[in-house]
């Protein structure tokens, strides 16, 4: 059978400071810009799920998105939906919420319920016009 690549996209909001708090308030005024404001700020994210393996011979689908969908949620979205990164999220609890830190995050939260299929790539798009890929390592 043939290895295929399928990729469903979710969407959540949230807040967060990215702030290093090894650093003066000045340094992190001057290193983060806006992104660093005291007060927080959101984004709406967009997440791509990106799944890979042989076809299965039952159903002709690599996973079923609808599964992948409701895993994603599950064990994801709704632990980053309308919270703040900093405050509200135990797996990002000590971490920058950047989007880099975010989307690594992502991966080890997801990546051992993934089955039968692999996790192959997380995109997460933090604007529509920034976003981060993740392959694993």
């Amino acid at each position: 059978m043939p290895t295929l690549t399928v990729t469903r996209r979710l969407h959540f909001n949230a807040a967060h400071r990215v702030h290093n708090a090894t650093l003066s308030d000045a340094e992190n005024r001057e290193l983060f810009g806006k992104c660093n404001n005291p007060n927080w700020h959101g984004h709406n994210y967009l997440l791509e799920v990106s799944v890979t393996g042989p076809i299965d011979p039952k159903t002709g689908y690599v996973l079923d998105l609808a599964k992948l969908r409701d895993l994603v949620e599950r064990e994801l979205v709704s632990h980053l939906d309308h919270k703040n990164l900093n405050l509200d999220v135990p797996f990002m609890s000590g971490t920058n919420p950047t989007t880099e830190n975010l989307v690594v995050a992502c991966w080890k939260v997801l990546e051992p319920h993934i089955e039968p299929a692999r996790l192959r790539r997380l995109r997460l798009w933090e604007t529509d016009n920034n976003y981060v890929d993740y392959e694993g390592e």
